[in-house]
Parts: structure tokens; C-alpha cells; sequence
């Protein structure tokens, strides 16, 4: 190695045998890595020829160095891969190293012709590949990556979730959205799922996505921040699954795991049956008891050549669900499984296919208790009910490694997504909710319903898509590009069960519950009817393309630069589009700096733009056929078997929220709209300070630049009209054109296309944000993330990370875990301008502090103990009450409960005047804090068989996530169970394995 290579180590490395076979000397072109395969590169003498072979599989690979000394070997399938080093006079080093999805494996043969050469050849390069975060000198990116050796020496519950919740960033979201997790405060509808490469994230609401069996992932990856440009449509984090595949080994198993609910506790609840505002937790006995089996095999077809894996899994769960007015009991026993077939054609061409499904069907009876029963669960059976989720998915791709330095791949998928749901009371059982201090129903819920909403039959979607992606080295520089189509059909349509939905409230004389809904004199009680419905097909687009250049400015420092450019289009139920965004730019930068040379001290930053689809729930229900109005009446009784009310006088008009009728497609949307975007910034290092452990930090800002939602007012855009020369004619049209709800971006100036004369003419019309009267959508996230790894040495790991964050705004993003609302891009905030009074404030995914310990430790050749601790401060807490009468916003109480106006420590009625407590400022939830353990049995006396035995919850902490915030019943008064705990964390459960391998 000469003084002129490009490529040298820094001169003040100590040249140690173990700092070179760790492959620690940083070199070669580097770049963002793709989320399905990885890289080899370092470097070796000009004219060397190195070889990569895979240990299982035989791929192969071999280029010449070039005159810099560097090399480089992109997409790569993970695994473990011999790298051969043969020089031009026939001398041949050798080291073996670990490939993993999303990221680089550094190996050095620059000191191979030295004295020291013999004693290196019998050093394998393994590097960090042990390590939870291993020092990646070639990204700037935040990941981390969890492998099935790790996954299967921890304590976590086998779900891509639950996995992603040991990530440094992540929080659990709120259960009402399902298990979903929130990265860096952004929603929980906002991350992206990839499995092999094809993204399986369901955008009606962004709260779904495919995913395969637990027992064909090979790895999972988790980027919890500062990904490159070939990602997009995520403004939280990427989940990108890798499969298992065929070796030329034919290998196959069995396993089974069993939760037997006897072992396990129910899930508490907070109870109160005489409503008197004082609770107890109890064990409602809600329990599942579980057992899944899995058969599994893979080898090769032709070896060296063409490979199968494939895997079955079959499930018998039955759930117990209790709650007080009667329980559910469920069965699911859906077959699931994937194959997944890799044919390397030649050295230079890579197919691979996969198909997986994750059909879930799920069977039930629901039973309902007496009213004056005041035991929980139990009852006598009211109906049964069924319901499908996830579906069948199709991936294939190709990889052609072209020439030395270009690599060109194409990937086409089609998948499937179900949304079924049914029940035999659908038709003749409407929503019955009885919040009333003197209701007979044990806890709020009447009647005979089941399911709060029925669906049409062939509801669900199917995704297309294809992607083409390349990458180029030229010198200095490795720039990749790429783009890709995503085509989503959507069917869905919904209405309450029974056409309807009654609420029995206690009401307060002269209060307004709703617009022009006064409560009459000596009236104390009323119901609430309300009847929503929708439905139709429509189509979601959206397109991206992308060009990034990775750039070694000097020995031991790379730069980054990035640019994707995306594209937006949704239709609606007649094909018009209402949405066409085009052009999106979103610059990524970001810098690596070894700065020692050794990869044992790295610097890093970037800075990026990121955007999210407009998702396709917002075409179901502002571009499709949607009805929504509410009534009230006074009552004189109620129907025992349905909760129907024998009705008294209406009390105020009938309230729209939308007509039914199918809006022009020109007249629902901003014309200047923008999609939600935020901006990213990131600097943080790592670094190591003895062998194995590595540690370091990083500092996150997040910044929402541009929200997203649907305003329903135009009393402001009336107001400005009439002062600035329209007609009151005109005035009021333009007020209509808001009204009926209005997609845009809220807090800045609105141009809406409105028919001004009812000739049918549109005309554009540009109303300043000041007229409108509402806030611009804001949300930050500010985080110090501190990480320690210890990596797999054969007898112990450990990964442990604190987090301190700060997550404040006005807004959640594509949910609202304030009322547990998915509708992505349409909830109520920003609805009306009272809503958002006091809407500023420290978010729902606030956790200001998060503790994370986790790690493996082998107490004999035989046994081994996993084991996860978390320690979590709790959300901040609300007080929602009915926007008051007396204030300035008339429409806001036709929302019920949801404004930040509530009666906590004032007097009822609530006033304009004295009754707003901001977002957040109502206390805090309690620390969560959950210990789980697993303990692994590999007799030495049967090879291949294992057992197992892992304990959620340890100590059965009966923790919880939220509180109930709402103050109000919807008319006035206060409700009993105001702070009463809920969102519990699952109970203890205790889980048996079994697994033989041959």
C-alpha cells in the first residue's frame, strides 16, 4: 500500500492482527444500502481478484480490484459468505464474514503481503455481527437489525411489533389501533412494511399490514430514522422483513408453541357498577389459549442453483373476551404459510419468488348478561359473528449483476388485504350506548349489537406494484437510482349495525348539546340518533423515482446526497380524480466520518424531507357517497331486547355532516394542496471502548412542515367574501363549498373551485388563512437516544437503550388517539375552529422517558436465559368535554365530546369563559414497567431438539397506556368514569416450545 492510494488507512491505526481480521479499517466505496440485501466491500492491492461465497447457498461473485485498491459487492442475499483474497503471483487469503439485509460488511486485505499475513489467514472476519447496533461505517442511517439467532435468545412476542418495540425511538401505540408501534412520535398509521423488498402496508388507514409467519423471518429490520432516498411514503419508520430461504443443505423442523390460558391472567379492568366514580381493577378472566405449529423445509432443487424453502403453519386459538355487560368467545384455526424458491440462473443472474398468505378468519358467539347483573363476562348467547383479515401475496424479482460495477433489479408484487367482517345481528340491532348515571346497562352499552359497524361482503384491497432498481460505481462515487408504481384498489362501505345509533345521555337544562340543540326546561335526560353510512371502489396511485450519489471525499469521511421526487393520485367511487399531486421533492444529505480510521469511532448526520400518500380512507369518505346526521329527542322508554327508545319530541333540527351525495371532484380538495410532510435532522456517533461493546447517541429533531386534513367550516370564508366585494348569493356558496368538508392544509391560505352563480361554472376562489380562523397543523418530535451493545460472544449479549423525548403539537397526524379515530387525513381536528382551542400540547406518543434492556446469557452448554425489560413513562392525559354554548363558535358542539372545554374543577355548565384546559395539562398516565423471561433447554443427548419456556409480564403488573379523557357525557355532564384506567398491557401469559430440526 503505497502513500497515492486513494484508499489507505489512516497511517495512525495500530496495525494488530485483530484490528485487520476484524475487517475494522475502513475503505471501499460505501453507500445506503437497499431492504433486501447487503454489501462486501474494503479493500485489497490493485489488480487482486476477490471472491464471495456464500457458506450454504454456493453464490458466487468475483471482481478485480481496481488502480484505487478498493472494492465493492452489492446486493447481496444475507448470510454468511467466505470472501477470497488471490493476488496476481497466485497468493489467496481468506476471511468470513456476515452479510445482513441494509447494511455493509467491511473487509480489509491491505496488510495481507505483510509479515503478519500467516498469522491473519486463521482469523475469521465476523466483526459486530453479534451486536444489536454494530458500527456501520457506510450508513448514515438510524437502524437496527434483529436476526432469528437473536430473535429466537429473546423474550419477545413473536410478532413484527413487538420486535420493532426494542428499537431505540419506538413506542407502543394506542390498542384501539391494534398492536402498532410509533416511531420517533409520529402516528402509528405513518410507518411503511417491506417483506423482501415488495411493501405490504395497507393504506386505507395505514393501521395494517401483511406479514408472514413468524418462523420464515430471517431477519427484520427496523430504520427508526434518516433513511435514504429509495424510501418513501413513511414519515415514522421502515419495518422491512427478510425471509428464509433454501440452502444446499436439505433442512427441515417442526415446532410447536402452546399458551395455555389456565397459566395465564386476565386482562384487568377498571370497575365501577354503581357508577359512583370510584373504581377497582379486576381480572375480567379474558384469556386466550393458544397453540400453533409450524412444518417447515428447505434445500436445493438443483444444487448450487436453484433452492425451496417453504413452511405451514397451523393454529388452534380460542379467546375469551369478558367485559361487563356480557363476553365473546372466538375461535381462529386459519392455516398460513410461505414458499419461497431462489434461482441463481448463472453468476450474474439471481430470480427469486415468494408467495405467503396471512389469512386470519375469525369465529365467534356474543353473550349478553341481564341488566342488574352486575358480574363480569358471562351472559346468554345474543348471535355469532365472523370476520377475515389479511390475505395472499406474490413476489418476484430479478437481480442482474451486469458488469463489475453495475447492478440492476426489478421487483413486481401483487397483494392482498381483507376487511370482512359480519354478524347474524347486523340487520336488526342498531348501536345502543347508555351513558346515563341511572342507565340500567352495567357499563354504557345496550341492545343487542354486536359489531359497532357492518361492512359491505367483498370489502378489502389488492396492491400492484413494481419497482426498478440500479446501482453504479464510478471512482469516488457509487450513485444508485431507481423508481417504482404502486396501484391500490379499494372496496369498503360501512353503516352502524341496524341502520343506527342511539346514545342515552343526562343532559342539563339550558346547555346546547349540539348546533341549535338546546336542552328544553326540566329536561335531564335525551337521546342522541345518529346514522352514518358509505361505500363504493376506488383507486389510490401513487409513483416515485429517485437518484442518490454516495461520495468517499477522503480516506475516512463520505458524504451523502439524495433526491426523490414522488407523486400522488386518488380517485374516487365514479374514477374521477380529486387528488393529483405531482413533483414532490424531498432531499436527503447526510455525512459518515471515521474518525480514526478504524471504524471504531464514527460521526454521523443527515438531514432529510419526507412525505406520506394521502391515504385511501380519505376517498372513502370525502370523494365517495357518504351520509352522516345526528338527532336528538326527549324519550318515554326503552325497548328491552333491542335498547331502541320509544321517542318524545325532537329537540333542534336534524345535523349534517355530509349529504349522501357524491361531491363533484373539483370542489373537495385545496388546489394547492399539499401532502403531510416533515423534516428530519439527525447527528449522533458511535463508537467502541473495549472488545465487543460498542456504544453511542443520537439527537433527533422532527418538524412537521405541511398537515393534511379536512376543515367543515366556511362561516370565516363567508365573513372574508362579503367584506372583499362578493354578494351575500356568492358568500353563502362559498361557504357551502367549505361546509360540506373540505380537504386542504390547515393554517394557510385555501383556493377552492365554487360554483358562485348555480350556473355549474366553477370558479377558483383564494381565501387567505387568516380568514378561515384555524391554526397551522404542528407537530415536532425532540430526542436524545443513548444505546450500549455487547455483541453474541457465545456466552452472553445485551443491548440496552434510554431514550428522552418530547413530542408537542396540535395535532397526532393520521390518527387521533385522543378518541381512538383512524380516519387518515379526515379527523376532527381542524374540523371547526373551536375544536382546536387549546389543542396545542404534549402529544398522545409523548413517553418522556424510555428505559430498554435486553439480552441472552448461556448458563450452560445446555440452558440459556433471555430476558427484556421496559420502563416507560406514561401519556400525557386530557379533559374533553362539548364545545360550550356560550362561545364564539357556533357548529363545534355538533361534535359532542371533543373540544378541550370540559367541567374539571369548575362548575357545570361548562363556560367559555373558565372551562378550556389545553391538551395535555390534566395530569399524566403512570409508569409502565414489564419484565419479561425466556428460558431455552438444548439437550446435548438429542441434536436438533430444543424447548422453551418464555413468560410475558413476569410479575403481572397491571400497567396501562391511557386513561378514558372524555369529561363529558355529551350534553352537559360529567361522566363516572372520567380517569378511569384502560389500554391495560397484556396480562402475564406463559408459552411452551417444542422444536426439533433436521
Amino acid at each position: 500500500m503505497t502513500e497515492s492510494n486513494r484508499f489507505h488507512c489512516s497511517r495512525g491505526i495500530r496495525r494488530t492482527a485483530l484490528s485487520i481480521a476484524l475487517g475494522l479499517c475502513f475503505a471501499g466505496t460505501v453507500h445506503a444500502q437497499s431492504n433486501t440485501a447487503g454489501s462486501v466491500f474494503g479493500q485489497a492491492e490493485s489488480g487482486d481478484t476477490v471472491q464471495i461465497v456464500n457458506t450454504q447457498t454456493g453464490f458466487t461473485r468475483q471482481i478485480t480490484v481496481g488502480g484505487d485498491g478498493s472494492f465493492r459487492l452489492s446486493a447481496i442475499p444475507a448470510g454468511e459468505y467466505r470472501v477470497i483474497r488471490t493476488s496476481p503471483s497466485g497468493e489467496v487469503n481468506e476471511r468470513v464474514v456476515r452479510v445482513s439485509s441494509g447494511s455493509g460488511s467491511n473487509v480489509s486485505f491491505v496488510a495481507a503481503a505483510s509479515s503478519s499475513a500467516t498469522a491473519l489467514d486463521a482469523v475469521e472476519v465476523r466483526g459486530f455481527a453479534g451486536a444489536v447496533n454494530p458500527i456501520d461505517v457506510s450508513s448514515v442511517e438510524s437502524v437496527t437489525i434483529l436476526t432469528e439467532a437473536q430473535l429466537d435468545r429473546l423474550p419477545v412476542r413473536r410478532n413484527a411489533t413487538d420486535v420493532a418495540l426494542l428499537a431505540p425511538g419506538t413506542v407502543r401505540g394506542d390498542n384501539r389501533f391494534g398492536n402498532l408501534a410509533s416511531f420517533g412520535g409520529s402516528s402509528v398509521a405513518e410507518n411503511v412494511y417491506y417483506v423482501n423488498g415488495f411493501n405490504v402496508t395497507n393504506i386505507v388507514t395505514g393501521t395494517a399490514f401483511n406479514q408472514v409467519p413468524f418462523e420464515a423471518v430471517q431477519e427484520q429490520q427496523m430504520k427508526t430514522g434518516g433513511y435514504g432516498a429509495e424510501f418513501g411514503r413513511s414519515l415514522g419508520g421502515v419495518i422491512n422483513v427478510t425471509t428464509k430461504q433454501g440452502t444446499n443443505e436439505w433442512k427441515g423442523g417442526v415446532s410447536l408453541f402452546w399458551s395455555p390460558d389456565s397459566l395465564a391472567k386476565g386482562t384487568p379492568f377498571a370497575y365501577d357498577p354503581t357508577r359512583s366514580g370510584t373504581y377497582r381493577i379486576v381480572d375480567t378472566g379474558s384469556k386466550t389459549d393458544s397453540f400453533v405449529y409450524n412444518l417447515y423445509g428447505g434445500g436445493p432443487l438443483i444444487k448450487d442453483r436453484l433452492f425451496f424453502f417453504g413452511l405451514f403453519q397451523g393454529k388452534d386459538d380460542t379467546e375469551v373476551l369478558n367485559y361487563e355487560n356480557g363476553s365473546d368467545r372466538s375461535k381462529e384455526d386459519s392455516p398460513q404459510g410461505l414458499v419461497k424458491l431462489d434461482w441463481y440462473i448463472n453468476d450474474s443472474h439471481r430470480l427469486e419468488l415468494t408467495a405467503f398468505s396471512d389469512k386470519n378468519k375469525i369465529k365467534g358467539t356474543t353473550y349478553q348478561r341481564e341488566p342488574g347483573d352486575l358480574t363480569i363476562g358471562g351472559g346468554t348467547p345474543i348471535g355469532t359473528f365472523r370476520a377475515e383479515e389479511g390475505g395472499e401475496n406474490y413476489i418476484g424479482k430479478w437481480t442482474g449483476y451486469l458488469t463489475d460495477t453495475f447492478t440492476l433489479s426489478a421487483l413486481y408484487g401483487r397483494g392482498e388485504y381483507s376487511r370482512f367482517n359480519t354478524n347474524t345481528n347486523a340487520e336488526s340491532c342498531p348501536v345502543v350506548v347508555d351513558v346515563r348515571s341511572s342507565g340500567t346497562a352495567p357499563v354504557g352499552v345496550a341492545g343487542c349489537w354486536i359489531d359497532t359497524f357492518r361492512g359491505v361482503p367483498d370489502a378489502g384491497d389488492v396492491r400492484k406494484a413494481w419497482r426498478v432498481d440500479g446501482e453504479w460505481v464510478l471512482g469516488d462515487h457509487t450513485l444508485r437510482f431507481g423508481l417504482d408504481r404502486e396501484e391500490f384498489e379499494t372496496v369498503d362501505g360501512s353503516e352502524y349495525s341496524g341502520g343506527a345509533s342511539w346514545r342515552y345521555v343526562n343532559a342539563t337544562p339550558g346547555s346546547t348539546a349540539a348546533p341549535g340543540v338546546v336542552v328544553p326546561p326540566g329536561v335531564t335526560e335525551l337521546v342522541r340518533f345518529r346514522y352514518i353510512g358509505n361505500g363504493g371502489t376506488y383507486l389510490t396511485k401513487n409513483n416515485a423515482w429517485y437518484v442518490e450519489d454516495t461520495w468517499q471525499v477522503t480516506d475516512n469521511f463520505m458524504a451523502y446526497l439524495g433526491i426523490r421526487n414522488e407523486g400522488f393520485e386518488n380517485l374516487n367511487s365514479e374514477g374521477g380524480t380529486f387528488i393529483d399531486i405531482e413533483d414532490t421533492w424531498a432531499p436527503r444529505l447526510g455525512f459518515s466520518w471515521d474518525v480514526n480510521g478504524d471504524s471504531g469511532l464514527k460521526v454521523f448526520g443527515n438531514a432529510g424531507r419526507y412525505y406520506i400518500p394521502v391515504y385511501a380512507n380519505t376517498n372513502v369518505r370525502l370523494a365517495g357517497p357518504e351520509l352522516d346526521y345526528t338527532e336528538w329527542y326527549t324519550f318515554t322508554g326503552i325497548d328491552p331486547a333491542t335498547g331502541i327508545p320509544v321517542l318524545g319530541e325532537q329537540v333542534g333540527p336534524r345535523n349534517y355532516t355530509s349529504t349522501g351525495e357524491i361531491p363533484d371532484p373539483r370542489t373537495v380538495v385545496d388546489n394547492n394542496l399539499d401532502p403531510m410532510y416533515q423534516d428530519e435532522y439527525i447527528i449522533g456517533t458511535q463508537f467502541t471502548f473495549a472488545p465487543n461493546w460498542t456504544a453511542g447517541f443520537r439527537a433527533i429533531r422532527r418538524e412537521l412542515q405541511s398537515g393534511m386534513d379536512d376543515i367543515c367550516t366556511g362561516d370565516g370564508a363567508a365573513n372574508w367574501a362579503l367584506a372583499n366585494g362578493y354578494s351575500e348569493e356568492q358568500a353563502e356558496a362559498i361557504y357551502g363549498a367549505l361546509e360540506h368538508c373540505f380537504l386542504t392544509n390547515p393554517g394557510k391560505a385555501l383556493s377552492a373551485n365554487v360554483d358562485l352563480d348555480g350556473t355549474g361554472t366553477l370558479t377558483r376562489v383564494d381565501i387567505p388563512a387568516e380568514a378561515i380562523g384555524l391554526p397551522e397543523a404542528r407537530r415536532t418530535y425532540t430526542a436524545l437516544e443513548l444505546m450500549l451493545d455487547r455483541a453474541w460472544d457465545g456466552k452472553w449479549f445485551l443491548s440496552a437503550s434510554y431514550t428522552y423525548a418530547k413530542s408537542k403539537g396540535n395535532t397526532e397526524g393520521y390518527v387521533k388517539s385522543d378518541n381512538g379515530q383512524d380516519d387518515a387525513g379526515i379527523t376532527q381536528d381542524f374540523d371547526y375552529p373551536g375544536l382546536m382551542d387549546g389543542s396545542f400540547g404534549y402529544l398522545p406518543n409523548d413517553r418522556r422517558h424510555s428505559f430498554k434492556l435486553f439480552g441472552a446469557y448461556q448458563l450452560t452448554d445446555e440452558l440459556r436465559l433471555g430476558a427484556s425489560l421496559l420502563a416507560q413513562s406514561g401519556r400525557p392525559i386530557n379533559c374533553f368535554g362539548v364545545y360550550p354554548g356560550d362561545g364564539p363558535d357556533p357548529v363545534a358542539p355538533l361534535y359532542g365530546v371533543a373540544s378541550f372545554y370540559c367541567g374539571e374543577g369548575t362548575s357545570v355548565p361548562v363556560s367559555y369563559e373558565d372551562g378550556l384546559h389545553p391538551r395535555g395539562t390534566s395530569g399524566r398516565v403512570p409508569w409502565v414497567k414489564i419484565v419479561d423471561l425466556r428460558l431455552d433447554y438444548e439437550p446435548r443427548w438429542a441434536e436438533g431438539l430444543s424447548f422453551g419456556l418464555v413468560a410475558n409480564n413476569v410479575f403481572n403488573r397491571e400497567d396501562y397506556y391511557r386513561v378514558r379523557d372524555d369529561w363529558d357525557t355529551g350534553a352537559g355532564d360529567r361522566v363516572y368514569s372520567y380517569k378511569f384506567p384502560t389500554g391495560f398491557v397484556a396480562p402475564r401469559t406463559v408459552t411452551f416450545s417444542v422444536q426439533y430440526e433436521f
